[in-house]
């Protein structure tokens, strides 16, 4: 038996396959081929653009796959949403659809638009969102370049964005935010009601969450004398509480603990002024709380 899995083709190819690889599962992306070689012989991955990996995951083409879940809300998908794996293309955050306009346009909210033309790629949940604010507009589906239309193709666009800078460059400014989103494993009713794929799937979501939770962390390994261990326990923020362990001498004692990897510049001399020796610091691929 095979866990039929789908890879999200386009911008979040590489961001995903990057966080299955630190899960550690081996994927291979082959050119020309949709069928990625995995080092799980137990998996059979697709890649599948993210705006139709719900429907065919909902139609059981695929068990799983991971997509954005402004995806799902756009095709109305019938599947089990398994998890929430919060990483983007660029950062490990959420991302957000935007209403958006040019920076001399009149228009200051959503209610302005009314009679307007709107161009997104996300139509049916703009038309959703427009018309549970009472506002009437004409939602045209955009194929791409969506940032350059207005104002001439369009009044507004609703566009993804993460950081905002690619509105900016061209012109634009937010109105309103319409909906945050960020990546979901989901699954096909059916294949996730069969023990042997939902405990394959369990697993995998298991080692995804272990490898995002451990993104920007390192571990720190160092030893001490234990007339010192208040004092070098006072300067380590840990991600619950240092692990401290005996060592062959009673007086000295092992410390290890996870901190972020941005203020290891900082703690290291620290530990040093506290009489911390042996210091190591060493990556993280995943942590599993």
């Amino acid at each position: 038996m095979k866990l039929k899995l789908g890879i999200p083709k386009g911008s979040l190819q590489e961001a995903s396959l990057g966080l299955f690889r630190r899960a550690g599962y081996e994927i291979t992306v082959h050119p020309r081929s949709y069928f990625p070689a995995s080092d799980d012989e137990e998996m059979e991955c697709m890649l599948i653009r993210a705006q139709e990996m719900a429907r065919y995951v909902e139609d059981g083409i695929l068990d799983c796959g991971l997509t954005g879940r402004d995806w799902v809300l756009e095709n109305q998908a019938d599947v089990a949403a398994i998890a929430d794996l919060i990483y983007a293309k660029q950062t490990l955050g959420r991302v957000r659809w935007v209403l958006a306009v040019p920076e001399r346009s009149p228009f200051q909210n959503v209610k302005e638009l009314e009679g307007k033309i709107i161009a997104t790629e996300l139509v049916k949940v703009t038309e959703r969102y427009l018309g549970e604010r009472g506002v009437k507009a004409k939602v045209e589906f955009s194929w791409g370049a969506t940032e350059v239309k207005p104002p001439v193709l369009a009044d507004a666009i609703v566009e993804v964005t993460e950081t905002g800078s690619s509105l900016r460059a061209n012109g634009l400014r937010i109105l309103e935010t319409v909906l945050e989103s960020n990546p979901q494993f989901i699954a096909n009713h059916t294949a996730w009601q069969d023990p042997w794929k939902r405990s394959k799937m369990e697993t995998i979501v298991m080692l995804l969450r272990g490898a995002i939770e451990a993104a920007g962390k390192v571990g720190l390994m160092l030893n001490v004398r234990r007339a010192d261990l208040v004092a070098v326990l006072a300067v380590l923020p840990a991600l619950k509480r240092p692990t401290v362990s005996n060592l062959s001498d009673p007086e000295w004692v092992a410390v290890n603990t996870v901190i972020e990897e941005k203020t290891v510049r900082e703690i290291i001399p620290r530990l040093k002024a506290a009489n911390a020796q042996g210091i190591v610091e060493y990556p993280l691929n995943k942590i599993v709380v």
